[in-house]
């Protein structure tokens, strides 16, 4: 399938001409993997205004879920899940706490330290959001010959795990 130059392409070709020395690989793959995730993230946000989320409430509702129930994590972790400043992770979960979507309890073994919990009204929002996001991703998806998504998630796969040690992950 022959694909048309497309604005990477102009923008890679313009730095050729101005600063040779960046006008390269790793520029490409930065610019077209930046353009990825803005159309899955613009999409997202989207189906998540309709939710009254932002897309930071909606990690925090979607890791508390996904975790399974309880549906809890103490803040550092939830913060290093999220890979949020714990200031950051600090004012999404007041805001979630004030919408009745999670709950702060004090940590029964560390009186330092609570939970962040999800209610069962944050289990369903949690729920819905995950199945609107997923569907909008889907439909995105799907504009793609399946063969060349699979072979894109790996690619990324690959990539990621050469680059992301100490990097983007925080283990």
């Amino acid at each position: 399938m022959a694909v048309e130059p497309d604005h990477v392409d102009e923008i890679i070709s313009a730095w050729g001409q101005e600063l040779p020395e960046i006008a390269g690989l790793p520029l490409e793959l930065a610019k077209r993997s930046a353009l990825l995730v803005s159309a899955f993230d613009t999409a997202a946000a989207a189906e998540l205004e309709k939710l009254g989320l932002t897309q930071a409430e909606y990690g925090v509702l979607a890791t508390l879920r996904r975790i399974g129930a309880p549906y809890r994590l103490k803040p550092t972790d939830l913060t290093q899940a999220l890979l949020l400043s714990s200031g950051g992770t600090s004012n999404v979960v007041k805001r979630l706490v004030a919408a009745g979507y999670v709950t702060r309890a004090a940590a029964e073994d560390d009186a330092r330290s609570s939970w962040v919990q999800l209610t069962p009204l944050g289990v369903e929002t949690a729920e819905a959001a995950v199945r609107a996001t997923t569907a909008v991703h889907a439909r995105l998806v799907d504009r793609i010959p399946e063969h060349t998504a699979r072979a894109l998630s790996e690619q990324l796969r690959i990539a990621l795990a050469a680059i992301e040690e100490g990097v983007l992950i925080r283990r």
